[in-house]
C-alpha cells in the first residue's frame, strides 16, 4: 500500500462493506485505498484486477475483493450484485466511479462554418454519445437501483438535466466562435400534452384536471398555453439572453427541491 494511502488512515471503517465500480485505477483506486487502510471490505470492478490485488491487498487491515463486471450491461450488473449478496448481509456504501471520456473536439475555430464542420461532420458520432452516456450516466442508475430498488422518472429527468448543461456548453462554444447565435433552453413543468394527458382532441390539444395539482405546486394548476407563449416570445425576442434555462413550471422546482 502506498504512503499516500497510509496518510488517510485516520478513520475506523472496519464495519463497512463497499462496492466501487472501476475501483482499481485512478480516483476509484484512491477511494478503494482510503477505505481498506481503515478496515473496510471493498468490492471493486475493473480490468487487470489481478494486478490490483497483487499490489494493494497486502498488509492492510481491510480487504479488497475483485469481481470482473461490465457496468453497462444490466445482466452483468445483476450478476455482480447477486455475487456480493451471496457473500454479504449488507452493502453499506456504493461508489459509482466508472466512467469514460469522449473524443476531444477542437473548438478553437473562429469561423462558424469551421466550428460546425468540426462539431457535426468531423468528430461527432452518435455511437460516441451513446457510449459515454451509457457508461457515465445510465450505469449510475442501474447499479444504484440493482443495489437498492426504487422508481421514478429517472431517465427522463436525467436527460433534461443533460439538456440544461448542453445548452450552456453550446452557447459558450458558439459565442466563442464569433457566430451571432444565441442558445437558450425553455424548461417547462407540467403542461397539458399527449405526454402528460395521454391523449389529445381533434384540435391536437390536451387537458389536465386542475384539482390534481392543487397543493402540489405553488401555482396550484398545470401550465397554460399563454404561459408557454410568454416564455417563447421572451426567449426569442430578448437579444441579451444567452446560455440560459427559462424555467416555466408554476414553482414545481421550489416544491420538489430539484434543479
Amino acid at each position: 500500500m502506498s504512503s499516500n494511502s497510509r496518510s488517510v488512515s485516520k478513520f475506523v471503517t472496519n464495519d463497512i462493506v463497499a462496492l466501487i465500480t472501476s475501483g482499481g485505477s485512478g480516483i476509484g483506486l484512491m477511494a478503494t485505498q482510503s477505505l481498506v487502510v481503515n478496515g473496510s471490505k471493498v468490492y471493486i470492478t475493473k480490468e487487470k484486477l489481478d494486478r490490483v490485488l497483487e499490489r494493494y491487498s497486502k498488509d492492510i487491515p481491510g480487504e479488497i475483493v475483485a469481481i470482473p463486471a461490465d457496468v453497462t450491461s444490466k445482466e452483468s450488473i445483476q450478476k455482480l450484485i447477486d455475487e456480493i449478496s451471496s457473500k454479504e448481509s449488507k452493502l453499506d456504501s456504493l461508489i459509482n466511479n466508472a466512467g469514460i471520456s469522449s473524443v476531444k473536439q477542437n473548438t478553437d475555430q473562429e469561423d462558424p462554418k469551421e466550428l460546425q464542420q468540426e462539431l457535426f461532420h468531423n468528430t461527432s458520432k452518435v455511437s460516441d454519445w451513446e457510449d459515454v452516456m451509457r457508461t457515465n450516466m445510465m450505469q449510475l442508475f442501474f447499479v444504484a437501483t440493482a443495489s437498492y430498488p426504487c422508481s421514478h422518472h429517472f431517465p427522463y429527468n436525467a436527460s433534461k438535466a443533460a439538456a440544461i448543461h448542453l445548452t450552456k456548453m453550446l452557447a459558450h462554444e458558439i459565442a466563442d466562435s464569433g457566430a451571432k447565435i444565441r442558445v437558450n433552453n425553455i424548461a417547462p413543468g407540467v403542461f397539458p400534452s399527449e405526454m402528460t394527458a395521454n391523449e389529445s382532441d381533434d384540435k391536437q390539444k390536451s387537458s389536465l384536471d386542475k384539482e390534481k395539482y392543487e397543493g402540489k405546486v405553488p401555482a396550484g394548476c398545470p401550465g397554460k398555453d399563454e404561459d408557454i407563449a410568454g416564455a417563447v416570445l421572451f426567449t426569442v425576442s430578448n437579444q441579451d439572453l444567452n446560455g440560459q434555462s427559462i424555467v416555466v413550471d408554476g414553482g414545481c422546482v421550489l416544491a420538489t427541491g430539484s434543479v
